[in-house]
């Protein structure tokens, strides 16, 4: 099938370019040093590219990430790096860690109490490194670690994750602002134990030599948007979400791609040769291209990850010719 074929809005990936990016990270965090966030592209398909590239181990966001991990029998070791109390789902996780090993992360008492209650065996400490989200102060990871330890938990280490660095742009204030956040984190590390220090995301994949962080947990680099391009990064655009022209006059052209088929949250998409004007629910419109009604047109996404939760299947595609489909399989909670 050609891509003209497909019904649009639709995602592809270039196989190529995914599989240059997976060579190009494993490059500089081999086997175990990378933990590849599958929260970027929610697809098994592409995770088992991964694991076929040495990784073995994998970073989900929810319950539903892990268990779908474990049903396509992708990783041996996955961390949950989100804080979960609903019982239901931790009892299922403590179901599945009969057999793949499964890791949840914990911030409190009452999340270490949760997991602890479910029959959940293994723990990181989450650690707040300056990114106000989830994350204990760093001074009382020890504490949450020997609570964990008192219900018969095994305590595997710690994780911060930096998030408000990923887009720094200034190469050296990064690497200060992300050593400052790893130093904090390794000394939390020394007072809960374990054997993880695990941090990172693909803004910041390649800061880490003068630290302690021994597994990073990037995602997006396998697929890319247009914010990460800003960064320069070496890794390439290799998803796309193909259109349709479906109207057109001499000042702009209208596409069937729209609010409902991309993540906005970091702004508008774009169109190689074209500027795009703005997104409504169904339509993109933009200018400056020569394409016509009934042309195919690649749409940039913003941010991959919720672009991706958005799609049921991606197509595979090599040049211009779909070579497979592949379920986007771990959407949902």
């Amino acid at each position: 099938m050609h891509i003209s074929e497909l019904p649009t809005p639709a995602v592809v990936i270039d196989r190529d370019a995914v599989r240059r990016n997976i060579t190009a990270m494993a490059a500089v965090h081999p086997g175990a040093r990378l933990r590849p966030h599958v929260k970027a592209h929610k697809c098994t398909s592409l995770a088992r590219e991964q694991y076929l590239a040495g990784h073995r181990s994998f970073t989900c966001a929810t319950p539903n990430e892990v268990l779908g991990m474990v049903r396509a029998n992708v990783g041996d070791d996955l961390l949950l790096a989100n804080e979960v109390l609903d019982a239901d789902r931790l009892h299922t996780l403590a179901h599945a860690q009969e057999s793949t090993r499964i890791t949840v992360a914990v911030d409190s008492d009452v999340t270490v109490d949760a997991a602890a209650m479910a029959g959940l065996r293994d723990v990181v400490i989450d650690v707040n490194v300056g990114l106000p989200r989830c994350g204990c102060a760093p001074s009382d990871a020890g504490r949450l670690a020997e609570r964990a330890r008192a219900h018969g938990m095994n305590v595997r280490g710690v994780m911060g994750y930096e998030g408000h660095l990923m887009m720094v742009t200034d190469r050296v204030e990064k690497q200060r602002q992300v050593h400052d956040a790893m130093t904090t984190l390794a000394a939390a590390a020394n007072d809960v134990g374990g054997d993880i220090i695990s941090a990172g995301g693909t803004g910041t994949f390649d800061m880490f030599a003068d630290t302690e962080v021994n597994e990073v947990q990037a995602g997006s680099y396998a697929l890319m948007d247009t914010q990460y391009a800003l960064l320069e990064l070496p890794f390439e655009q290799a998803m796309w979400v193909v259109g349709t022209i479906i109207s057109a006059n001499d000042q702009w052209k209208v596409l069937d791609v729209g609010l409902k088929s991309l993540g906005m949250d970091h702004g508008n998409p774009s169109i190689t040769d074209g500027s795009v004007w703005f997104c409504s629910d169904e339509h993109i419109t933009f200018a400056g291209t020569t394409a016509r009604v009934g042309d195919r047109v690649r749409v940039t996404p913003a941010h991959i990850d919720p672009t991706m939760a958005m799609h049921s299947v991606a197509h595979v595609i090599q040049d211009d010719t779909v070579i497979d489909t592949w379920p986007i399989d771990l959407r949902g909670w």
